[in-house]
């Protein structure tokens, strides 16, 4: 598609990967029938499935890499995304937050259900823009948490602890084998096919 950076690529990524998969037909069909009894069937087997599977498994990291060198990232097209979906998943946020200012679970549950089927018709079968915030703000039954709502809706208070888990992962996990290979990760790649 003319407006994909890199379909071909991760296409490639893809198909590369289906293969990967595949490749381990081919040894559990010998373990299958040998019966853990060392023959000799396996050994042309040995020598194509795991060369191949670790010369298929570089050129996928190769290409991730090249493709991941090449990244663009538009804030502008997320913050229009979360912006459309934040309202219908900070739901739940309202939901407490009324039960906790003395509402009846239930009937919030109803009330919220309907205005986020009217907002979800407007943007499912109009292509408009997601309203359910301000149909919110329309209606009395919700006064309570009128002036909550942007708080509820802090995009930062749905991604749990993972931004510590990555920097955990990061710190314990990444970073120590980077560090045996000082001077090796430099370079970028370059696909010749």
């Amino acid at each position: 598609m003319a407006y994909k950076r890199n379909p071909m690529r991760s296409e490639r990524v893809c198909s590369l990967a289906r293969h990967l998969i595949s490749l381990i037909q081919s040894p559990l069909n010998t373990a299958a029938t040998q019966w853990m009894e060392r023959t000799l069937d396996d050994s042309a087997n040995r020598r194509i499935t795991i060369a191949e599977a670790f010369l298929t498994a570089d050129a996928i990291l190769q290409t991730l890499q090249n493709i991941t060198e090449g990244m663009v990232v538009y804030p502008k097209v997320i913050e229009r995304y979360i912006a459309q979906e934040l309202p219908f998943m900070a739901t739940e946020n309202f939901i407490m937050a009324m039960v906790k200012a003395g509402g009846d679970r239930q009937d919030c549950h109803e009330q919220i259900r309907v205005l986020s089927q009217q907002a979800g018709d407007v943007v499912k079968k109009e292509g408009g823009d997601n309203d359910l915030i301000q149909r919110i703000k329309d209606c009395a039954y919700f006064a309570p948490i009128h002036a909550e709502l942007e708080t509820l809706m802090d995009p930062t208070t749905f991604v749990g602890r993972a931004p510590e888990q990555v920097r955990e992962f990061l710190d314990s996990e990444v970073y120590p084998v980077l560090a045996k290979y000082p001077g090796q990760l430099e370079g970028s790649v370059s696909l010749a096919v």
